[in-house]
């Protein structure tokens, strides 16, 4: 089958986790002998940023990551019909532009006989209600969630014919345990400020536990206020920066315990949904402690798998804990693999893949006979 993605972007993922599942799926569905084609705009702001930041080394670097992938940019002038009409399946991110989400929408109802889905995995339809109900979805064969509070959103407002939960997951081909690694510091934070969305809770469940502890500790990602970057620098954590995603396996082996903390707008609004960081920590065999969210529909188990901390006092107890402990420590590891390899890979994810689009054939199959005897 040839599959179309369209993306913010594949090729970077600068300040944008959504690239690392897109890549993981894209790299199964190539595994199984599938064509598999990523569209991005040329313009994207995640690609511009990390162009800036990195230069063309960065999107060197892609290629050589991902050599199987296959992105390719588009402009005003693009013939979107044109590749769309040798696709079998299209699946277009929420990110695209509305023009475009429509334009794709139209070349379905005017006969397109590929299967069309929507794929959404940011909080704006609890956030932004607005710009997503404006989104042209009517002649879309069905919208893929990442989580099950989002589809219910969708379901409320009446967006999109039917809805399917698609969690992310980790691509672990590349996510993996690097045992011939040592770890050397105490605790690394992999994730970008958040636009002011989690600032307190960097301070509460980071900042200040790794300053009260005297931790060794690292942290990694992108559009740090300078302020921010200061909290850090006193409290002793070290600010590499954008890390390519590729880098973060071994970046989490070099450290004994990870933490997890989720922005405000998905522990609000959207209960049960964590971000990619939490699959891909967990596949790399690193402990990790999480602030509080709530894991409605039991992804994981709490208490095995990682730990929650409800508060600052107890993310430096939980820490104290693992960092003192290498048998405790490594029984979240063996769990937290487990339940990764068992549930949450991108091979996982291709299989559900696979059965939502079964579904959308047999309904759309459905409606074509129900039409044809409402002529007759």
């Amino acid at each position: 089958m040839r599959f179309l993605f369209y993306t913010h972007s594949l090729v970077s993922d600068w300040n944008h986790g959504n690239a690392h599942f897109l890549r993981g799926v894209m790299r199964e569905l190539v595994a199984r002998r599938h064509q598999a084609i990523a569209l991005e705009p040329a313009d994207g702001w995640s690609r511009s940023n990390l162009l800036a930041e990195k230069g063309s080394f960065a999107i060197e670097r892609f290629r050589k990551d991902f050599p199987e992938l296959m992105p390719v940019t588009y402009d005003a002038g693009f013939d979107h019909e044109a590749w769309i009409a040798e696709a079998d399946v299209v699946i277009v991110h929420e990110w695209t532009d509305p023009k475009l989400v429509a334009r794709i929408g139209r070349a379905r109802a005017d006969g397109g006989e590929f299967t069309l889905l929507f794929h959404d995995t940011h909080h704006r339809a609890v956030s932004a209600t607005e710009a997503i109900s404006a989104l042209r979805l009517e002649h879309y064969d069905g919208v893929l969630a990442f989580g099950e509070a989002l589809r219910e959103s969708y379901l409320r407002a009446g967006w999109g014919k039917r809805v399917f939960t698609w969690h992310e997951a980790a691509d672990d081909r590349l996510f993996k345990p690097h045992p011939e690694i040592h770890a050397t510091s105490d605790l690394v934070w992999i994730g970008n400020w958040g636009d002011d969305e989690r600032t307190a809770e960097i301070q509460e469940f980071l900042i200040e536990p790794v300053r009260d502890l005297g931790l060794r500790a690292t942290v990694h990602g992108v559009r740090y206020p300078e302020p921010a970057l200061a909290d850090l620098a006193a409290a002793g954590l070290r600010y590499e920066g954008w890390i390519a995603n590729a880098d973060v396996p071994k970046a989490f082996a070099a450290h004994r315990v990870t933490v997890h903390i989720p922005r405000r707008p998905y522990r609000e609004g959207l209960p049960g949904i964590p971000t990619i960081r939490m699959f891909e920590a967990l596949a790399c065999g690193i402990p990790l402690i999480s602030a509080p969210w709530s894991d409605v529909e039991q992804l994981f188990r709490p208490g095995v798998d990682f730990l929650f901390a409800e508060d600052g006092s107890q993310m430096r107890q939980h820490l104290q804990a693992v960092l003192a402990d290498p048998d405790f420590a490594a029984s979240l590891v063996t769990s937290g693999l487990e339940t990764i390899r068992s549930r949450h890979t991108c091979r996982h994810r291709v299989d559900e893949l696979v059965d939502v689009l079964r579904q959308c054939t047999t309904l759309h199959t459905a409606e074509l006979t129900s039409a044809k005897e409402a002529a007759a």
